[in-house]
């Protein structure tokens, strides 16, 4: 990757530059069993809409704080990179009522209520389906994301040195978030091409880095597991093989 990138959203525009066709998000859910796979070009599509909603409709500026209720999920890594390319702080299972505004999932909706901003819910759905019916005080996501942008570009530039992300207790800037993914990207040995399997929580940053911050720094893929308990040893053998899994995190 490039070694001038200082936030995650700079790390995405250089995976898009190298090699917009290859996969970098393929997510499980073994307790549904729904598989998806992003490329790099379909992924940065997601973002790109996302960061306007996030941006236009939601009216978030660079510094305004985000309460990102959501579990290992391919489209809490899209908001996670959406948030980067606004200047918006991640801040990953924070209080709703101390944030500007809050993304939540189905199962912590009475929790999100506490935030008096924006508030907007991702049913988590196969193929990024809809509500049955929107939460009510919720703006539901796939109805509001499919009309947005498909280009993105922010109407502050996004200071790398600035807050980007909170989690488990640790606040890091752009740079720092870049950084460290490098080093954990080493410690994994990834390398371009890697494919990293891995079944950890979306509420640690080893967990955030080990599915999806290392693997972009690095010039890899994810393999992200939700639910991944529930696969037994000869299922994992054959995901493995069928994902031409390079390295594990697990």
């Amino acid at each position: 990757m490039n070694s001038s990138d200082r936030t995650p959203a700079d790390l995405l525009r250089s995976a898009l530059a190298a090699d917009p066709a290859r996969p970098l998000v393929t997510f499980y859910d073994d307790a549904t069993g729904e598989r998806v796979e992003l490329s790099v070009a379909t992924f940065a599509n997601w973002v790109a809409k996302t960061a306007n909603l996030l941006q236009g409709d939601l009216a978030a500026e660079p510094g305004d704080r985000l309460a990102l209720l959501l579990p290992a999920h391919w489209q809490s890594a899209v908001w996670l990179l959406a948030c980067s390319s606004v200047g918006v702080v991640a801040d990953v299972q924070g209080d709703p009522a101390a944030a500007d505004l809050v993304v939540t999932g189905p199962d912590t909706l009475e929790r999100a209520r506490a935030c008096r901003g924006e508030r907007v819910a991702l049913a988590l759905r196969p193929l990024g389906g809809r509500f049955p019916q929107a939460p009510e005080g919720f703006a539901d996501y796939a109805v509001e994301v499919p009309s947005q942008g498909d280009r993105f570009a922010p109407f502050t530039p996004v200071d790398p040195d600035a807050p980007a992300l909170a989690v488990g207790g640790i606040e890091l800037t752009g740079a720092q978030l870049v950084a460290r993914a490098r080093e954990d990207a080493g410690a994994l040995d990834l390398v371009p091409g890697s494919r990293l399997l891995t079944g950890r929580t979306y509420d640690t940053w080893e967990g955030l880095s080990a599915g999806l911050f290392a693997p972009l720094a690095a010039g890899g893929s994810v393999v992200l597991c939700r639910h991944l308990g529930q696969l037994d040893a000869e299922g994992l053998a054959k995901r493995t093989e069928s994902e031409r899994v390079t390295n594990t995190a697990v």
